[in-house]
């Protein structure tokens, strides 16, 4: 990466996280790509989740989006192969940035989720 971000990211990455991952549905069967929504809860707002939750997915190619709710809480859409997002949801439970503390992250898959092919990150 080379920035003064470098430091600050690669703190975070061997981090342990005691985030519970909830699914409240299976993955699709007989499908290559899977589409899940996710809120993430704990502190997650205010310490940098959003841009490193859109590093970790453009990294490992998910397309969706990220963005704060009213709640304190963080919303996910995210679409890929099904090894990409088991590996995204894992980023997710860890809390992507190093501030983060991650309490619990709930996933359902839904086929209703829009296709993208890139990440982006709102509000």
């Amino acid at each position: 990466m080379g920035s003064l971000f470098e430091e600050f990211f690669k703190k975070g990455q061997n981090r342990q996280s005691s985030g519970e991952v909830i699914y409240t549905n299976e993955p699709f069967e007989n499908s290559d790509t899977q589409k899940f929504r996710a809120t993430v809860s704990g502190r997650v707002q205010g310490v940098g989740f959003r841009f490193t939750t859109k590093q970790a997915a453009d990294e490992l190619g998910v397309g969706g989006i990220v963005r704060n709710e009213s709640d304190g809480t963080v919303y996910v859409e995210a679409v890929g192969p099904e090894e990409k997002l088991s590996q995204f949801i894992e980023a997710l439970r860890k809390g992507p940035s190093p501030s983060a503390e991650v309490d619990k992250v709930v996933v359902t898959y839904d086929k209703n989720i829009e296709e993208k092919s890139n990440f982006s990150q709102a509000n």
